[in-house]
């Protein structure tokens, strides 16, 4: 597993979902060639996808996402692939990541320090950005915000990406709560000003 660090694309940047990380998306569903023509109509348009068989999702605040995703890439092996949605950081993580973690977190005395994580697998499902972002037709409009509303932070781009467990989001979780506990301010990989312009690139990580 590769260790590439996260390189941070120019904000004017649009995150496109690859046709590989679209076809990895749509094979979550019972018909995937369907989900995949639904998305080549409505490119622009979130979709619903059910956890616990291609993939579960840690949602977590915004802000300690950030954290976590710090953590990820500066220390750790890096993520899969990301999304914001509503304010919520939303982690794609392997199956069986939602079953294991909160007990992870719990056994090490960590649950009460990590705000607001919602983790889902078998039997939920979660909203996702649009394959194809909205920023340039965001910005021509003037109307910015549904844009940061529900975007990728790193956006898929293979049929099988690697996806961390429980331990590793264990990792990260600790790692963000001891980063937030130890320091008012920190210094991020994601940059002052409009935070939720900013999209980062791995497409050639792995």
């Amino acid at each position: 597993m590769s260790s590439t660090r996260l390189h941070p694309a120019p904000a004017q940047d649009i995150s496109d979902v690859t046709t590989e990380g679209a076809a990895w998306l749509a094979s979550a569903e019972t018909y995937p060639r369907s989900t995949l023509a639904h998305w080549r109509s409505r490119p622009t348009a979130p979709a619903v996808l059910p956890c616990g068989s291609v993939f579960d999702v840690v949602s977590v605040p915004a802000v300690f996402g950030r954290r976590m995703l710090d953590r990820l890439w500066e220390d750790g092996p890096g993520s899969g692939p990301v999304a914001a949605h509503r304010g919520r950081t939303l982690l794609f993580a392997a199956p069986g990541t939602a079953q294991r973690l909160p007990s992870l977190l719990e056994w090490e005395e960590w649950g009460r320090a990590v705000p607001g994580i919602l983790c889902h697998g078998t039997g939920d499902a979660v909203t996702v950005p649009p394959v194809t972002a909205k920023t340039r037709d965001a910005a021509s409009s003037g109307h910015p915000q549904g844009h940061l509303e529900s975007r990728w932070l790193v956006a898929p781009d293979a049929r099988h990406p690697w996806l961390p467990g429980p331990e590793v989001m264990l990792w990260a979780c600790v790692r963000a709560a001891r980063s937030a506990a130890g320091s008012a301010v920190r210094i991020s990989i994601f940059p002052g000003g409009d935070q939720g312009a900013k999209v980062y690139d791995v497409s050639r990580r792995r």
